[in-house]
């Protein structure tokens, strides 16, 4: 058990971008952070950037029910309870591929990635908060400015982002009668490795590149910990979050 002073975050994804970004910011702000993610190196690394605070690295498949259940048991085992989870584990899947293309292996690996993973994360952190005493805690999905408006060629993830949502509101609604709060921040144009490319070129709607204009990554850490640290009787049930100038606000 750790020293009950400090809360205790889930973060999946937290190996790189915006999950290491939020991990290291909980971490600096004296939360406990269970990491989770498929490549333990990452994991490592992240951890490695608050050297001093309280972290538990788990290799989690947020896709594999059986893993998930592994790692809200270490999270148990470790610190006996949950007060957050980031839900932000997630993939654009194979760029630039047009619909009709798109492989059937292609669109179910960003379906159980995005929404499954999402879903059994969910669904784990649910039964540990209802449980435990005191009952409670906050679950904060991430989502995508693709929740609101999709790019081209990316129906697999602008799916997932819209199912998000109704998961989200229906998680919110659900969770009221255990203390549970549920929001999502919809992100859009963070500095990461994901997000490289639209530096240099993005296909915009009418078929031209353009690069587009990015954020820190670190701006979007400190929205989540402003939504993860309110009382759990006040919730952001949505933030949008964006680079200021790209083509999102009318983009047609």
């Amino acid at each position: 058990m750790t020293d009950r002073q400090s809360k205790i975050a889930v973060v999946t994804g937290a190996g790189s971008g915006i999950g290491r970004a939020v991990a290291v910011e909980l971490l600096r702000a004296g939360w406990s952070v269970a990491l989770a993610g498929r490549r333990a190196e990452r994991l490592a690394g992240t951890a490695a950037l608050v050297p001093e605070a309280d972290s538990l690295a788990v290799r989690t498949d947020v896709a594999s029910p059986d893993a998930v259940a592994a790692l809200f048991a270490a999270v148990r085992e470790r610190y006996g309870r949950v007060d957050l989870l980031f839900n932000n584990a997630g993939t654009f899947g194979p760029g630039g591929v047009a619909v009709e293309d798109l492989p059937y292996e292609a669109w179910r690996h960003v379906v159980d990635t995005n929404l499954n993973g999402a879903f059994l994360c969910a669904q784990a952190a649910y039964r540990q908060m209802k449980e435990q005493k005191p009952q409670g805690g906050r679950i904060i999905n991430n989502g995508s400015v693709s929740a609101h408006a999709p790019r081209p060629d990316s129906a697999a993830y602008t799916t997932t982002k819209h199912a998000l949502t109704g998961l989200t509101k229906s998680l919110s609604l659900d969770g009221r009668r255990y203390g549970i709060a549920v929001g999502q921040i919809d992100i859009g144009n963070a500095a990461t490795d994901m997000t490289a490319r639209m530096q240099t070129g993005a296909l915009q709607a009418n078929g031209e590149m353009a690069p587009e204009p990015v954020m820190d990554v670190a701006d979007v850490a400190r929205t989540v910990r402003h939504m993860a640290e309110l009382p759990l009787e006040a919730n952001v049930q949505f933030a949008t979050v964006l680079a200021t100038a790209m083509p999102y606000v009318g983009r047609g």
